[in-house]
């Protein structure tokens, strides 16, 4: 059953989300102009589990020196919940002086146990960060709800593949479906294509609930294949660019490159699929 939202409840949530992002540094104008330059209107950054053969201060140097991106959504790889509030204000200090923006967490698990659920939100609120990307137990929701609105805070529900709970953008729709607002989701195109499904079309049929998008290519409709450079598998890079200016991606949203191959030297692949989310994004500019 979904919980219905009040208006209390909603003008609650948006007044601490307005406070949460207000305490944010990573919208400086240094970041967004050189977004609009490389990306057009889009805030274009990486899922940094692509990088995690790397230390979390190497993989800050690479996201900066040899990448140039300014936003980062992290991975219980470099950044656990466990992590103490030393190595947090460590790390926000060294995203500070490179110029970069954790804008999102995860891919982070939720269940019916509501302390386990509120470690994470206490996480992300340490960390200034507004989306969670999330594989929440279908018993989690209705705490979910009370986190969401008491935190500020939006969960993204990521799509996992083939034999995953959210396999389907069916699944996604009606798992948010009558959930407070900041319940939303995190479509990873890749995930979709090895599910057989659009990720184009999910961004469409999910407007207005979509607060992460994990930019991958895969080589096959199948459970077991590998990631491509982006637009030489099954993605339309143009359509789902046009797709999020449709919809109207929020740019507080995390917009993050994830590719999941050659971990052990994944730099040049990584380039090349910024080269073609770049192009591609210009051309929706320009549109």
């Amino acid at each position: 059953m979904g919980t219905k939202v009040s208006r209390r409840r909603f003008l609650a949530s948006a007044t601490t989300g307005m406070a949460l992002l207000s305490l944010q540094t990573g919208y400086a104008s240094t970041q967004a102009k050189a977004s609009k330059r490389r990306f057009g209107p889009f805030r274009f950054g990486i899922q940094a589990h692509g990088l995690r053969k790397f230390p979390i201060d190497r993989a800050i140097q690479i996201i900066h020196d040899d990448l140039q991106l300014h936003w980062v959504e992290f991975s219980r790889k470099h950044l656990p919940v466990e992590a103490t509030g030393d190595e947090v204000r460590r790390v926000r200090g060294l995203l500070e002086q490179n110029d970069i923006t954790c804008n999102a967490l995860g891919v982070h698990k939720f269940t019916a146990d509501h302390n386990a659920n509120r470690r994470v939100f206490e996480f992300a609120r340490s960390m200034n960060v507004r989306n969670i990307s999330a594989n929440p137990s279908r018993d989690s929701f209705d705490n979910l709800d009370k986190l969401v609105t008491e935190y500020g805070i939006r969960i993204a529900i990521h799509n996992h593949g083939p034999g995953a709970p959210y396999d389907k953008i069916s699944d996604v729709t009606e798992a948010v479906k009558g959930r407070h607002p900041n319940i939303g989701a995190c479509v990873d195109t890749g995930h979709f294509i090895r599910s057989a499904e659009d990720p184009v079309e999910a961004i469409y049929k999910l407007k207005g609930r979509m607060f992460g998008l994990h930019v991958k290519d895969v080589a096959e409709q199948a459970k077991k294949t590998h990631d491509v450079i982006i637009g030489k598998g099954f993605l339309d890079v143009v359509a789902m660019f046009k797709a999020l200016k449709d919809v109207g991606f929020p740019l507080d949203g995390a917009l993050s490159l994830e590719f999941e191959g050659n971990p052990d030297d994944p730099i040049g692949e990584i380039k090349e699929c910024l080269a073609v989310a770049a192009e591609a994004a210009q051309k929706v500019k320009s549109a």
